[in-house]
């Protein structure tokens, strides 16, 4: 077993390739996990990764209520294959989130017929009963959380406006139950970060000794200087979702007005997209920057490279981050980064000053007062730039990523032989 390929099943319950992560991280673990002469098949829930080598997905198809651009619809009578469909859909009625449960019922049911096929399953942090149905059905299985979901949760709940809004994200989270009692049991996971290690342990109840770390990398291919781009004067860039308050996203915008006060110049770009009930248009009118902020969805990656050329600064100002991938990827760009210090932040960009900029989360005057002296410092710009591509560069590769999981997994398989 030491030495000999590995076969592994790949649980993603859903695979955006476009925003929430899992997709772009999928997408690269299956990339370089076959680079180095492993067996990986993807098994996704809706909407489906975009895989380097598509023959590795298989798809777990569910009833993809919460498709764009009609999410939480009903779907039609004939959609309805078996009880899971309907369970599934009734938990959303009843204003629930079900595709971590359904999709790992789904993937269990598929995997009962292929045991001959792999040698072990790795979970993507669906942390469904259905996982637990697989350790019952024999199969070793290990896990990737990538932070602890009651962080979003209990963000979410204090940036609620009203009872029934709080009622409502209290349904919404419900899965989280469910997998506070999945995670613990889970022999071996993965975690991106010290941060996420310590925050996991203390509020999933996952035993310090089955959590190891190993960082996530970044394609330093795609992801590089643009000096045939020119930089925009005041351009800013951030990657955030409007609506989620975990990535800090009001905490920029009432920002970047304080900043035009001494740069009028100053606008965002924002890669994400805005969604339909949103109050950040609200916001944004409020403060007085309609005109100021442009929201990009749906591009390439390239086009991303590019936008990361033309900004002057890159914006991270999440409240709680596991890891931050769009971090990573701006400084890999050569883009001077001021963050703030919330989560696994600092162990991504570095103490402030040396590789990027850092303030406290949630504080708006600090990262205007911080925003306004990297633009206005064309040598500290350049110099952080520089610095944080070194910084990516030498910490934060895919390939060592991969190699860092197939540890985890021969390890895993080693202590199962042991004890039988």
């Amino acid at each position: 077993m030491t030495d000999r390929p590995l076969r592994i099943a790949w649980l993603v319950y859903r695979g955006n390739p476009h925003c929430g992560g899992q997709g772009v991280y999928t997408r690269y673990v299956a990339r370089e996990v076959a680079a180095l002469g492993h067996h990986i098949e993807v098994l996704s829930g809706q909407p489906w990764p975009q895989l380097d080598d598509p023959s590795q997905l298989v798809e777990v198809a569910g009833l993809d209520l919460y498709r764009q651009p009609d999410p939480f619809r009903v779907p039609h009578l004939r959609e309805f294959r078996d009880s899971i469909d309907a369970r599934e859909f009734a938990i959303m009625c009843s204003a629930g989130f079900p595709e971590p449960w359904a999709f790992s019922v789904r993937a269990r049911r598929m995997l009962r017929g292929r045991r001959a096929d792999f040698d072990l399953v790795h979970d993507n942090q669906c942390l469904g009963s259905g996982v637990l149905g697989m350790m019952r059905d024999g199969w070793p299985l290990t896990a990737t959380i990538h932070h602890p979901i009651t962080v979003d949760r209990e963000l979410d709940l204090e940036h609620a406006t009203s009872l029934r809004r709080r009622v409502a994200l209290r349904r919404w989270y419900g899965f989280l139950r469910m997998q506070l009692k999945v995670a613990p049991r889970i022999p071996r996971v993965v975690t991106v970060s010290e941060n996420s290690r310590r925050d996991i342990a203390a509020q999933m109840g996952v035993p310090l000794d089955h959590l190891q770390v190993v960082p996530i990398g970044v394609d330093q291919d795609l992801f590089r200087p643009r000096p045939d781009v020119a930089r925009i004067p005041g351009r800013l860039m951030t990657t955030a979702s409007a609506d989620v308050p975990l990535k800090g996203l009001s905490v920029l915008l009432d920002a970047l007005a304080k900043v035009r006060v001494e740069r009028p110049d100053a606008h965002l770009v924002v890669i994400g997209r805005l969604k339909d009930g949103s109050g950040v248009p609200a916001l944004i009118e409020s403060l007085g920057l309609a005109g100021a902020v442009e929201f990009v969805s749906g591009v390439t990656d390239e086009r991303i490279v590019e936008l990361y050329g033309e900004a002057q600064v890159a914006v991270v100002p999440s409240l709680y981050e596991g890891f931050s991938l769009p971090a990573a990827e701006a400084m890999a760009c050569g883009v001077p980064v001021v963050a703030t210090t919330g989560g696994a932040l600092p162990e991504v960009v570095g103490p402030d000053g040396e590789s990027a900029r850092t303030v406290a989360p949630g504080d708006p005057s600090a990262l205007a007062a911080m925003i306004v002296e990297v633009l206005g410092d064309p040598d500290q710009r350049e110099r952080l730039g520089r610095a944080g591509r070194e910084r990516v560069l030498s910490r934060f590769t895919w390939r060592e990523h991969a190699r860092g999981l197939v540890d985890v997994w021969r390890a895993e398989l080693a202590d199962r032989d042991a004890h039988r």
